[in-house]
Protein backbone atom coordinates (compact mmCIF):
# COMPACT_ATOMS: atom_id res chain seq x y z
CA UNK A 1 0.00 0.00 0.00
CA UNK A 2 1.76 3.02 -1.27
CA UNK A 3 -1.24 5.75 0.34
CA UNK A 4 1.14 8.41 2.41
CA UNK A 5 4.20 7.05 0.87
CA UNK A 6 4.74 10.24 -1.00
CA UNK A 7 2.77 12.65 -3.16
CA UNK A 8 4.76 11.06 -6.18
CA UNK A 9 2.55 7.59 -6.04
CA UNK A 10 -0.67 9.36 -7.03
CA UNK A 11 -2.21 9.04 -10.43
CA UNK A 12 -2.97 12.82 -12.26
CA UNK A 13 -5.70 14.33 -11.79
CA UNK A 14 -8.74 14.68 -14.21
CA UNK A 15 -8.37 18.31 -15.29
CA UNK A 16 -4.72 17.04 -16.15
CA UNK A 17 -5.54 14.06 -18.33
CA UNK A 18 -8.18 16.17 -19.56
CA UNK A 19 -5.94 18.52 -20.81
CA UNK A 20 -3.53 15.93 -22.42
CA UNK A 21 -6.59 14.39 -24.77
CA UNK A 22 -7.38 18.00 -25.87
CA UNK A 23 -4.04 18.60 -26.87
CA UNK A 24 -3.73 15.17 -28.49
CA UNK A 25 -5.57 16.31 -31.99
CA UNK A 26 -4.28 17.12 -35.11
CA UNK A 27 -0.52 18.42 -36.57
CA UNK A 28 0.90 21.01 -34.16
CA UNK A 29 4.35 22.79 -34.59
CA UNK A 30 6.67 21.30 -32.18
CA UNK A 31 9.76 22.18 -29.95
CA UNK A 32 7.83 24.69 -27.98
CA UNK A 33 6.01 26.80 -30.74
CA UNK A 34 2.61 25.03 -30.06
CA UNK A 35 0.00 27.37 -28.71
CA UNK A 36 -0.32 25.58 -25.30
CA UNK A 37 3.69 26.30 -25.19
CA UNK A 38 3.70 29.99 -26.34
CA UNK A 39 1.25 31.00 -24.56
CA UNK A 40 2.76 29.96 -20.91
CA UNK A 41 4.86 33.55 -20.44
CA UNK A 42 1.61 35.37 -20.77
CA UNK A 43 -0.48 33.03 -18.23
CA UNK A 44 2.07 32.84 -15.65
CA UNK A 45 3.18 36.63 -15.90
CA UNK A 46 -0.36 37.40 -15.04
CA UNK A 47 -0.33 34.65 -11.96
CA UNK A 48 2.52 36.23 -10.58
CA UNK A 49 2.03 39.95 -11.57
CA UNK A 50 4.76 40.71 -13.43
CA UNK A 51 6.28 40.05 -16.84
CA UNK A 52 8.36 36.70 -16.47
CA UNK A 53 9.64 34.14 -18.54
CA UNK A 54 9.10 30.29 -18.33
CA UNK A 55 10.64 27.06 -19.51
CA UNK A 56 9.51 23.56 -18.68
CA UNK A 57 11.09 20.35 -17.58
CA UNK A 58 9.75 16.99 -16.71
CA UNK A 59 11.52 16.46 -13.48
CA UNK A 60 12.21 18.31 -10.23
CA UNK A 61 15.46 17.22 -10.63
CA UNK A 62 15.97 18.68 -14.23
CA UNK A 63 14.27 21.76 -12.89
CA UNK A 64 16.06 22.75 -10.63
CA UNK A 65 19.54 22.01 -11.73
CA UNK A 66 18.23 23.88 -14.72
CA UNK A 67 17.76 26.76 -12.71
CA UNK A 68 20.71 26.75 -10.95
CA UNK A 69 23.13 26.63 -13.66
CA UNK A 70 21.86 29.64 -15.07
CA UNK A 71 22.34 32.18 -12.56
CA UNK A 72 25.87 29.78 -10.65
CA UNK A 73 29.13 29.85 -12.81
CA UNK A 74 31.07 26.93 -11.98
CA UNK A 75 33.34 27.93 -10.20
CA UNK A 76 30.51 29.57 -7.96
CA UNK A 77 28.93 28.30 -4.52
CA UNK A 78 25.22 27.48 -4.08
CA UNK A 79 24.35 27.66 -0.36
CA UNK A 80 21.76 25.34 0.48
CA UNK A 81 20.04 23.49 3.58
CA UNK A 82 21.79 20.44 4.63
CA UNK A 83 18.91 18.13 3.98
CA UNK A 84 17.74 20.14 1.04
CA UNK A 85 16.66 18.01 -2.18
CA UNK A 86 19.03 19.88 -4.16
CA UNK A 87 21.85 18.68 -2.00
CA UNK A 88 20.61 14.98 -0.54
CA UNK A 89 18.12 13.81 -3.58
CA UNK A 90 19.79 14.60 -7.12
CA UNK A 91 22.40 12.85 -7.25
CA UNK A 92 25.06 15.29 -7.83
CA UNK A 93 23.13 16.98 -10.68
CA UNK A 94 23.29 20.63 -9.73
CA UNK A 95 27.02 20.37 -9.78
CA UNK A 96 26.94 18.69 -13.51
CA UNK A 97 24.66 20.92 -14.81
CA UNK A 98 26.60 23.92 -13.35
CA UNK A 99 29.89 22.34 -14.25
CA UNK A 100 31.55 22.33 -11.16
CA UNK A 101 29.60 24.68 -8.62
CA UNK A 102 30.15 23.84 -5.07
CA UNK A 103 27.17 22.87 -2.39
CA UNK A 104 27.74 24.76 0.94
CA UNK A 105 25.17 23.38 3.48
CA UNK A 106 23.64 25.12 6.04
CA UNK A 107 22.14 23.97 9.62
CA UNK A 108 19.17 25.48 10.72
CA UNK A 109 15.69 24.21 13.07
CA UNK A 110 13.03 22.45 11.17
CA UNK A 111 14.75 22.15 7.81
CA UNK A 112 15.06 25.85 7.35
CA UNK A 113 18.01 27.55 7.71
CA UNK A 114 17.71 31.67 8.73
CA UNK A 115 19.34 35.24 7.28
CA UNK A 116 22.33 35.04 10.17
CA UNK A 117 23.18 31.36 9.27
CA UNK A 118 23.70 32.50 5.73
CA UNK A 119 25.66 35.67 6.46
CA UNK A 120 28.27 33.55 8.93
CA UNK A 121 29.04 31.14 5.98
CA UNK A 122 29.47 33.71 3.31
CA UNK A 123 32.88 33.49 2.64
CA UNK A 124 35.88 33.58 -0.14
CA UNK A 125 34.55 36.17 -2.58
CA UNK A 126 37.13 37.75 -4.78
CA UNK A 127 39.39 35.22 -2.98
CA UNK A 128 41.15 33.33 -6.25
CA UNK A 129 41.86 30.28 -3.59
CA UNK A 130 37.75 29.66 -3.02
CA UNK A 131 35.26 29.02 -4.28
CA UNK A 132 32.80 32.52 -5.25
CA UNK A 133 29.51 33.06 -3.33
CA UNK A 134 26.97 33.19 -6.38
CA UNK A 135 23.49 31.51 -5.13
CA UNK A 136 21.75 31.16 -2.44
CA UNK A 137 18.62 28.58 -2.70
CA UNK A 138 15.70 27.44 -0.38
CA UNK A 139 12.60 24.84 -0.45
CA UNK A 140 9.64 26.12 -0.42
CA UNK A 141 7.67 24.27 1.71
CA UNK A 142 10.97 22.80 2.69
CA UNK A 143 11.79 19.02 3.36
CA UNK A 144 10.59 18.51 6.67
CA UNK A 145 6.93 19.60 4.92
CA UNK A 146 7.50 23.43 7.60
CA UNK A 147 7.49 26.57 5.71
CA UNK A 148 9.51 29.89 5.08
CA UNK A 149 7.58 33.14 6.36
CA UNK A 150 7.90 36.01 4.10
CA UNK A 151 10.04 38.22 6.67
CA UNK A 152 12.43 34.98 6.55
CA UNK A 153 12.29 34.75 2.65
CA UNK A 154 12.91 39.01 2.72
CA UNK A 155 15.74 38.35 4.99
CA UNK A 156 17.54 35.82 3.41
CA UNK A 157 17.09 37.84 -0.19
CA UNK A 158 18.75 40.65 1.44
CA UNK A 159 22.06 38.98 2.93
CA UNK A 160 21.93 37.15 -0.84
CA UNK A 161 21.79 40.43 -2.87
CA UNK A 162 23.89 42.42 -0.62
CA UNK A 163 26.69 39.96 -0.93
CA UNK A 164 25.84 39.98 -4.87
CA UNK A 165 24.39 36.76 -5.21
CA UNK A 166 21.00 35.38 -6.68
CA UNK A 167 18.32 33.42 -5.42
CA UNK A 168 16.74 30.35 -6.13
CA UNK A 169 13.52 29.26 -4.99
CA UNK A 170 12.92 25.22 -5.01
CA UNK A 171 8.93 25.34 -5.53
CA UNK A 172 8.22 21.55 -5.46
CA UNK A 173 5.61 21.85 -3.28
CA UNK A 174 5.41 25.82 -3.77
CA UNK A 175 1.31 25.63 -4.34
CA UNK A 176 1.41 24.38 -0.90
CA UNK A 177 3.35 26.39 0.67
CA UNK A 178 1.01 29.81 -1.06
CA UNK A 179 -2.20 28.26 0.42
CA UNK A 180 -0.23 27.80 3.91
CA UNK A 181 0.27 31.21 4.42
CA UNK A 182 -2.30 32.75 2.17
CA UNK A 183 -0.19 34.92 0.17
CA UNK A 184 -0.09 35.87 -3.73
CA UNK A 185 2.13 34.07 -5.71
CA UNK A 186 4.02 37.47 -6.56
CA UNK A 187 3.86 38.02 -2.42
CA UNK A 188 6.26 34.54 -2.21
CA UNK A 189 8.29 35.17 -4.63
CA UNK A 190 9.56 38.14 -6.57
CA UNK A 191 8.39 41.17 -4.08
CA UNK A 192 10.44 38.92 -1.63
CA UNK A 193 14.06 38.79 -3.65
CA UNK A 194 13.42 35.62 -5.51
CA UNK A 195 14.82 35.75 -8.62
CA UNK A 196 14.18 32.53 -10.21
CA UNK A 197 11.50 29.73 -9.33
CA UNK A 198 10.97 26.29 -10.12
CA UNK A 199 7.21 25.53 -10.16
CA UNK A 200 6.11 22.07 -9.47
CA UNK A 201 3.32 20.63 -10.62
CA UNK A 202 3.90 16.66 -10.57
CA UNK A 203 4.07 16.25 -6.92
CA UNK A 204 0.22 18.61 -7.28
CA UNK A 205 -1.97 16.37 -9.68
CA UNK A 206 0.27 16.86 -12.93
CA UNK A 207 1.73 13.63 -15.13
CA UNK A 208 5.20 15.03 -15.51
CA UNK A 209 4.87 18.99 -15.39
CA UNK A 210 7.35 21.49 -13.64
CA UNK A 211 8.24 25.37 -14.59
CA UNK A 212 11.53 27.45 -14.29
CA UNK A 213 10.45 31.53 -13.94
CA UNK A 214 12.62 34.00 -14.42
CA UNK A 215 11.74 37.09 -12.61
CA UNK A 216 14.29 38.85 -14.18
CA UNK A 217 15.05 39.09 -18.14
CA UNK A 218 18.64 39.71 -17.60
CA UNK A 219 18.63 36.27 -15.97
CA UNK A 220 17.48 33.95 -18.92
CA UNK A 221 20.42 34.65 -21.44
CA UNK A 222 21.72 31.66 -23.30
CA UNK A 223 18.84 29.71 -21.18
CA UNK A 224 17.65 27.95 -24.53
CA UNK A 225 20.48 26.38 -25.91
CA UNK A 226 20.82 25.04 -21.46
CA UNK A 227 17.29 23.64 -21.92
CA UNK A 228 18.06 21.89 -25.59
CA UNK A 229 21.61 20.29 -24.30
CA UNK A 230 19.84 18.82 -21.32
CA UNK A 231 17.21 17.07 -23.02
CA UNK A 232 14.48 18.92 -21.71
CA UNK A 233 13.45 20.57 -25.05
CA UNK A 234 10.53 18.08 -25.84
CA UNK A 235 9.67 17.49 -30.04
CA UNK A 236 5.55 17.38 -28.59
CA UNK A 237 6.44 19.94 -25.96
CA UNK A 238 2.04 20.42 -25.86
CA UNK A 239 1.72 18.01 -23.87
CA UNK A 240 4.05 19.27 -21.56
CA UNK A 241 2.52 22.77 -21.44
CA UNK A 242 -0.95 21.85 -21.36
CA UNK A 243 -0.61 20.29 -18.12
CA UNK A 244 0.79 24.12 -16.68
CA UNK A 245 -1.75 25.50 -18.69
CA UNK A 246 -4.36 23.44 -17.45
CA UNK A 247 -2.87 23.39 -14.02
CA UNK A 248 -2.68 27.34 -13.42
CA UNK A 249 -6.26 27.69 -15.14
CA UNK A 250 -9.11 28.10 -12.36
CA UNK A 251 -6.56 28.21 -9.44
CA UNK A 252 -6.32 24.20 -10.13
CA UNK A 253 -3.13 23.78 -8.78
CA UNK A 254 -4.66 26.13 -5.73
CA UNK A 255 -7.36 23.75 -5.20
CA UNK A 256 -5.23 20.87 -5.45
CA UNK A 257 -2.88 22.13 -2.63
CA UNK A 258 -5.94 23.26 -0.18
CA UNK A 259 -7.21 19.80 -0.68
CA UNK A 260 -3.63 18.39 0.42
CA UNK A 261 -2.92 20.19 2.83
CA UNK A 262 -6.66 20.19 4.56
CA UNK A 263 -6.17 16.27 4.44
CA UNK A 264 -2.48 16.54 6.19
CA UNK A 265 -4.02 18.44 9.13
CA UNK A 266 -6.76 16.12 9.58
CA UNK A 267 -4.21 13.46 9.83
CA UNK A 268 -1.46 14.81 12.29
CA UNK A 269 -4.34 16.38 14.44
CA UNK A 270 -5.32 12.61 15.29
CA UNK A 271 -1.80 11.36 15.52
CA UNK A 272 -1.20 14.01 17.93
CA UNK A 273 -3.60 12.35 20.35
CA UNK A 274 -2.30 9.43 20.41
CA UNK A 275 0.30 9.30 23.43
CA UNK A 276 2.56 6.91 21.89
CA UNK A 277 3.37 9.32 18.98
CA UNK A 278 5.15 12.48 18.89
CA UNK A 279 4.94 15.30 15.76
CA UNK A 280 8.75 15.71 15.07
CA UNK A 281 8.29 19.35 12.89
CA UNK A 282 5.12 21.36 13.06
CA UNK A 283 2.59 20.43 10.44
CA UNK A 284 2.42 23.51 7.65
CA UNK A 285 2.05 21.72 4.42
CA UNK A 286 1.15 18.25 3.45
CA UNK A 287 4.24 16.66 4.98
CA UNK A 288 4.23 15.19 8.42
CA UNK A 289 6.90 13.77 10.22
CA UNK A 290 6.16 11.36 13.23
CA UNK A 291 8.14 9.63 15.47
CA UNK A 292 6.89 6.17 16.91
CA UNK A 293 7.14 3.49 18.33
CA UNK A 294 9.42 0.42 16.52
CA UNK A 295 6.29 -2.00 16.98
CA UNK A 296 3.56 0.39 15.40
CA UNK A 297 6.31 0.53 12.58
CA UNK A 298 6.12 -2.64 11.98
CA UNK A 299 2.95 -3.63 12.16
CA UNK A 300 1.94 -0.50 10.16
CA UNK A 301 4.56 -2.62 7.50
CA UNK A 302 3.10 -5.65 7.67
CA UNK A 303 -0.46 -4.00 6.53
CA UNK A 304 1.17 -2.31 3.60
CA UNK A 305 2.21 0.62 4.49
CA UNK A 306 5.69 2.28 3.50
CA UNK A 307 7.27 3.06 7.45
CA UNK A 308 10.95 3.30 7.22
CA UNK A 309 12.64 6.21 9.77
CA UNK A 310 15.06 8.58 8.50
CA UNK A 311 17.86 10.22 10.57
CA UNK A 312 18.03 12.66 8.45
CA UNK A 313 14.83 13.55 10.07
CA UNK A 314 15.43 12.65 13.23
CA UNK A 315 14.51 8.96 12.94
CA UNK A 316 10.94 10.20 12.24
CA UNK A 317 8.75 8.59 9.70
CA UNK A 318 7.30 10.52 7.02
CA UNK A 319 3.07 10.92 5.47
CA UNK A 320 2.48 12.71 2.81
CA UNK A 321 -0.97 13.59 1.98
CA UNK A 322 -2.10 14.65 -1.97
CA UNK A 323 -4.73 16.01 -4.07
CA UNK A 324 -6.71 12.60 -3.88
CA UNK A 325 -6.45 11.87 -0.10
CA UNK A 326 -9.40 10.93 1.40
CA UNK A 327 -10.92 11.11 4.76
CA UNK A 328 -11.16 7.03 4.27
CA UNK A 329 -7.70 6.76 4.22
CA UNK A 330 -7.01 9.04 6.99
CA UNK A 331 -9.21 6.87 8.77
CA UNK A 332 -8.03 3.35 7.98
CA UNK A 333 -4.14 4.45 8.67
CA UNK A 334 -5.20 6.02 12.06
CA UNK A 335 -7.49 2.74 12.80
CA UNK A 336 -3.89 0.91 11.51
CA UNK A 337 -1.97 2.52 14.35
CA UNK A 338 -4.48 1.93 17.28
CA UNK A 339 -4.74 -1.07 16.59
CA UNK A 340 -0.93 -1.72 18.01
CA UNK A 341 -1.72 0.55 20.97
Amino acid sequence: MTVFASDNVTSACPEIMQAINNANKGHVDSYGHDQWSKNLDKKFSNLFEKDVKVFTAVTGTAANSLALSSITPSYGNIYCHKISHINVDECGAPEFFTGGAKLITLDGKNGKFSAEELNKNIRGSGVVHNTQPSTVSITQSCETGVVYQINEINEICKIAHKNGMKVHMDGARFSNAVVSLNKSPAEMTWKCGIDILTFGGTKNGCLDAEAIIFFNSEDVGNFHYLQKRSGQLLSKMRFLSCQLDAYITNDLWLKNAKHSNFMAKQLSDKLSRINSIELAYPTESNEIFIKVPKSIQDHLNKNGYSVTPDEMFDGSIRFVAAWNTTQEDVNLLISKIEEKL
